[in-house]
């Protein structure tokens, strides 16, 4: 079978399951797992995806379901089976535990949910147990803590449904358990006190050779770690370092640190603490302690996970579970919350929920379904292979839910002022959405003076939406008429009961024009879609004008 006819078999699964909608993140997953060889040409396939998919719902419900009992009839067998159905979880012996490991550098990303969603999903299938634990040890001064970060994360993860346990979890609360380990370590002589300068380390580490703090005994050892803990060393003068082979083939994971000194306040504990875990010791720890079955984490951290294991044989621990998950990225979108939080502090961005950010808050206040988002993240499964995609699959997902709620209305962008000789005085009514009569409709008194937003060409027939025909400016015939091959545009009778709106766009930008008169109807944070322009989302409303949030196209 072609890729193209796999990528058709699956886009009419799920289209014949859907009432005839195919939704393109649904059918990726299916796709890759299917033929793992196209995983490292994600780029092509989302693209071609989108254009088989778009092809599909043209059709009627009727020939999808045709064309799939020819080509897949196995898969009408199984269309009342889940969509997104993760695989098991390896080695469930007892009650599933997980966790969620943030670090408080800023509010949760698109990117970042994609492990959260999974992580909760496993929890839900399993009726089992997740924490949410606050990563806030220190961090770098290029990485720093963001007061903020310790609401906006749990605020986040409750919007996307994510279930964790009611008592949060802050590493910064548990430094106690992390010294009396470490000194655990010191007296099996598997850690020592390092003073040695970081260029010196690292040409040893090149080289392959120990330093000589590496043979102090274990009661000097002790000592300085307890000098350490006494504020007795200055930032950049030692730190606790575990003893690896020097032979490792990788240079990075030779005798690792595993505290060092940071003079820093910490937003929790201000100056209490000097002395600070690195990420890989305090979640060998916490994961024993809080009795975790199973991390599902970035593959980026897949040197930490084999340290935590170092550090779990050593002290004769249970190791847990350990399964990476590749980097999600959006197509021509950095998600970095250390670069928000720059952007953030400077001004660049308006705040937390800027949509440059694209945190969880800017997305819900740009009018994303939680559901949506974890539709989308679920669709690649939980694998190890690092996705790109195009942004235009997320906002497949979300149209799939927001395309039924959402009222239409007509928006002009830089409007401009058009005559159309001859044209009759009408009365005109539109449905507010055009699968739902129940809901009314909007009423239009035209003249032969409107608002258009394009430049029209001489020669070139036109027809506004749900009125009439015209060409060269000159009035035609109200009826559709194929015939002419005439443009669709959308229109605004010129009138003083327009409404001045303004949309924030997903870069930032802000875009003005004209609504009709029954948009003032739209409640706070009601999504509707401006037809022909995108979904939107009401933000604000004052005597003078709208405000709204691009949602998407």
């Amino acid at each position: 079978m072609s890729n193209k006819e796999l990528i058709l078999k699956y886009a009419l699964q799920n289209a014949v399951k859907y009432n005839g909608k195919a939704n393109v993140g649904a059918i990726i997953g299916k796709v890759i797992s299917e033929n793992s060889t196209l995983k490292d040409k994600i780029k092509e396939l989302s693209k071609e995806i989108v254009s088989i998919v778009n092809e599909v719902n043209k059709l009627s419900f009727d020939e999808q379901k045709k064309r799939l009992e020819k080509l897949a009839p196995e898969l009408l067998e199984k269309k009342h089976e889940e969509e997104r159905k993760l695989q098991d979880l390896p080695n469930v012996k007892s009650k599933v535990v997980m966790r969620l490991a943030p670090f408080p550098s800023g509010p949760l990303h698109l990117g970042n949910a994609r492990a959260y969603v999974i992580n909760d999903e496993y929890a839900k299938k399993y009726k089992g147990k997740l924490f949410l634990v606050i990563d806030d040890t220190i961090g770098s001064e290029e990485k720093a803590i963001v007061k903020e970060a310790y609401n906006l994360i749990p605020d986040g993860l409750k919007w996307l449904d994510v279930d964790f346990d009611k008592k949060i979890i802050y590493k910064s609360d548990r430094l106690k358990f992390y010294y009396k380990y470490a000194e655990e370590l010191i007296k099996l002589g598997k850690a020592y006190v390092c003073g040695c300068i970081a260029e010196k380390l690292r040409e040893n580490r090149l080289k392959c050779l120990e330093c000589s703090c590496r043979s102090k005994d274990v009661k000097s050892n002790l000592k300085d770690w307890k000098l350490m803990l006494a504020k007795k060393y200055k930032e950049g003068e030692a730190v606790l370092r575990i003893k690896t082979s020097m032979q490792h083939p990788n240079p990075a994971f030779r005798d690792r640190v595993l505290f060092r000194i940071s003079e820093r306040p910490h937003p929790r504990t201000g100056q209490k603490y000097s002395v600070w875990p690195l990420l890989e010791f305090s979640w060998a720890i916490d994961d024993h302690l809080l009795g975790i079955t199973h991390v599902i984490r970035g593959k980026e951290l897949m040197m930490e996970s084999e340290m935590e294991e170092l550090i779990w044989n050593i002290l004769k621990w249970k190791s847990p579970v350990l399964l990476h998950t590749g980097l999600l990225q959006i197509e021509g979108i950095k998600l970095s919350k250390s670069k928000s939080s720059k952007e953030v502090k400077e001004g660049v961005y308006s705040g937390w929920d800027d949509p440059r950010t694209w945190s969880l808050q800017s997305l819900r206040r740009r009018g994303f379904r939680p559901e949506a988002i974890r539709s989308f993240c679920l669709s690649f499964g939980l694998n190890q292979n690092e996705v790109t995609v195009p942004v235009s699959i997320l906002y497949s997902e979300n149209r799939k839910i927001v395309d039924k709620i959402a009222n239409r209305y007509f928006f002009i962008e830089n409007p401009k002022k058009v005559l159309i000789k001859n044209a009759p005085k009408m009365s005109t009514e539109i449905l507010l959405h055009p699968d739902d009569k129940k809901r009314g409709s909007r009423k239009f008194k035209t003249a032969n003076e409107f608002y258009i937003q394009e430049d029209l060409e001489l020669g070139k027939a036109y027809r506004f939406m749900h009125l009439f025909n015209f060409k060269n400016d000159e009035y035609l015939s109200n009826e559709v008429d194929e015939n002419l091959n005439a443009k669709m545009i959308h229109w605004l009778p010129v009138s003083d009961d327009l409404v001045k709106v303004e949309i924030i766009m997903e870069n930032g930008v802000i875009k003005k024009g004209l609504a009709e008169s029954t948009v003032r109807n739209v409640k706070l944070n009601e999504i509707i879609q401006f037809e022909r322009f995108a979904f939107c989302k009401l933000d604000s409303k004052s005597k003078d004008k709208l405000v709204f949030w691009y949602t998407h196209n």
